[in-house]
């Protein structure tokens, strides 16, 4: 017995369990045990023999005069054998085109949906090799079509999501906008309140199109339908729906250059995919350290009580690493952990372009205290110590003295680094700020002149004032 025939003898909440007697029950069991045994002979030749259990399901489905349970089993294998082991797709679209109408009253309600389920499951797992779109999409409509005859909204649902899922994996993107406008169009309604009532659904549509405009790197659209994603508020969505939303949301703060706002959703993300088992935690929880560093955050992500026990894992761990010698300022260190962990941290495309930002970042801190005890230094000490070139080394420390963390001015004729002493710097502040409080003082006084106050300040006044 298979999992499927597994599934039906356990029935379903909404089956009948009520008898009927009648006089012709002896020939009707008698004909359904030969049914049974016919089923299960064929069923024994599945994997030996599939021609042959073939045309024996297909006897099952003629012998029965009306839509049987055994004829819909008896479709639901003939569909499986064509499509996953004989490779016939087109004929595997026959039968199952044939079997849907049996959903209506053959098989309990639930048995039904999770059969069509299954099947839709193994035609778009690409399990037999690569399926042709128009066949895929021929499986759905046909599917579609025999939903909306019987009136099951949640199904119907629930078919186009996964086909959205579907024509997302495989890029097909004009497909996917098709079958979102249909979703948006089927969940929002007329009516404001079916926003309320279907948010959870609505979150799951948001997902597919955020993960949309993430992969097209539409970031403007992304942003819109983040924000409304954050509005929907009667909802209990799946945990990995939200991982998804959240991943996608920190992915678009770092392309705004928002390593805080990034690092918070990261962290949401990953505990959602962590709550849902899904191994996408790993992966978010790279970008979350990734984020983190980027913020020049002290504090170690690994410190709370959700990541602490990734601390170890082998492909965490080079991260793990990376943050250590991020906080002792180690550029080598940091460069060597990158050099050495390729396929860890540098095969993934959205770190990698993110890693030139981190270096510098982590050089330009190394900068800053190699140079404090210092006057002057040649560019070419910094180069070596930094191990890039002069170019490199002169671009960081022009940023650092615009940004007013380092006083002094690069000489390109000596090509060297002079330091201004900060004593007299600070005296020019204090003449500046002495100053300042004079003025203050004195218009102060030329006030109370001017209102008919008597007195000499001795401010050395013209006398025409």
């Amino acid at each position: 017995m298979d999992d499927d025939d597994a599934d039906y003898m356990q029935g379903s909440d909404d089956e009948d369990y009520g008898f009927a007697y009648s006089d012709d029950d002896d020939g009707d069991d008698a004909g359904s045990a030969d049914v049974e045994n016919m089923y299960y002979t064929a069923k024994s030749k599945k994997e030996d023999n599939p021609e042959q259990a073939l045309k024996e399901f297909r006897a099952i489905v003629d012998k029965e005069e009306e839509k049987g349970d055994w004829g819909f089993k008896a479709l639901k294998q003939s569909t499986k054998l064509l499509f996953l082991t004989l490779h016939r797709p087109a004929e595997a679209l026959k039968t199952y085109t044939e079997l849907l109408p049996y959903t209506k009253s053959a098989v309990t309600r639930n048995y039904a949906e999770k059969t069509i389920n299954n099947i839709l499951d193994y035609v778009g797992g690409s399990k037999s090799g690569p399926v042709d779109v128009e066949i895929l999409e021929r499986f759905y409509e046909a599917t579609k079509a025999a939903l909306a005859e019987a009136k099951n909204d949640r199904l119907s649902a629930k078919t186009n999501l996964k086909l959205a899922k579907l024509w997302l994996d495989r890029k097909e993107y004009g497909r996917l906008q098709k079958i979102l406008q249909e979703l948006y169009r089927s969940t929002i309604g007329e009516n404001a309140d079916d926003q309320a009532q279907k948010g959870t659904q609505l979150l799951e549509i948001y997902a597919l199109e955020i993960q949309m405009h993430n992969e097209r790197r539409n970031y403007k659209k992304l942003k819109e339908i983040y924000n409304a994603s954050n509005s929907v508020r009667s909802a209990i969505p799946h945990p990995r729906i939200m991982g998804v939303i959240k991943e996608c949301g920190g992915k678009m703060w770092m392309g705004e250059r928002q390593w805080n706002r990034a690092s918070e959703d990261f962290f949401d993300s990953f505990k959602n995919y962590d709550e849902a088992g899904s191994p996408q935690r790993i992966q978010v929880l790279k970008y979350l350290v990734l984020a983190n560093m980027l913020t020049g955050s002290e504090v170690n992500p690994f410190d709370s009580q959700e990541t602490k026990p990734y601390k170890n894992d082998p492909q965490i761990k080079a991260m793990t690493d990376l943050v250590d010698a991020y906080q002792r300022r180690e550029v080598h260190a940091a460069e060597k952990i990158l050099r050495e962990n390729k396929s860890t941290i540098m095969d993934d495309p959205f770190i990698k372009q993110y890693i030139g930002e981190l270096l510098r970042s982590l050089r330009t801190q190394y900068l800053i205290d190699l140079i404090k005890p210092y006057t002057r230094l040649e560019l070419s000490f910094l180069a070596k110590q930094l191990n890039v070139d002069h170019e490199e080394v002169e671009e960081l420390l022009i940023g650092l003295i615009l940004e007013g963390k380092v006083e002094g001015r690069i000489d390109q004729v000596a090509m060297r680094l002079e330091l201004e002493p900060n004593l007299q710097k600070k005296r020019y502040a204090a003449l500046d700020k002495w100053t300042a409080a004079l003025d203050s003082i004195h218009t102060t006084v030329l006030g109370k002149n001017h209102s008919g106050q008597r007195g000499d300040y001795g401010f050395g006044m013209p006398s025409d004032l």
